[in-house]
């Protein structure tokens, strides 16, 4: 089953069981979902990794505009979406790949992170949030 019919499952039973904020944020995956289909963009997690950091920087922005209210809501969808997720790949896994980017790129340097980058995400691909591979490279190239 793919990841849009479950999706549809959910939605359904959702509505069957009146719960309006997830059916709310059920309707909105489903539609990027089948948005990014039809333009042959069919990397579903990358879809739905935009969609939740998209709901995690409105909740952050409504905080600091004292609407505590409203970023509730975008982290409960937010939650909603990480359902959907695959688990991101651990740690030390990931800090193996990236010190295999570094010494395969040759980086000595923080100048060097873009190919370390480059490198490891080709690797990861989505099993890892670029922000968390950033971090890391930072950390093993001294930066």
């Amino acid at each position: 089953m793919t990841l849009v019919d479950t999706v549809k499952q959910d939605l359904v039973a959702a509505m069957k069981a009146r719960e309006t904020d997830r059916v709310g944020a059920l309707r909105l995956v489903l539609s990027e979902l089948q948005k990014h289909s039809k333009e042959g963009d069919g990397d579903e997690t990358a879809v739905l990794r935009r969609e939740r950091k998209r709901r995690l920087e409105s909740a952050s922005a409504f905080r600091e505009a004292g609407r505590d209210e409203l970023a509730e809501g975008e982290e409960a969808e937010a939650r909603i979406i990480e359902a959907y997720l695959p688990a991101e790949m651990p740690e030390g896994e990931l800090r193996g790949i990236v010190r295999e980017a570094i010494a395969q790129t040759g980086a000595a340097s923080p100048k060097d992170l873009g190919q370390v980058m480059k490198a490891t995400m080709a690797k990861v691909g989505t099993g890892a949030d670029g922000k968390r591979v950033s971090a890391i490279a930072r950390e093993e190239l001294g930066a």
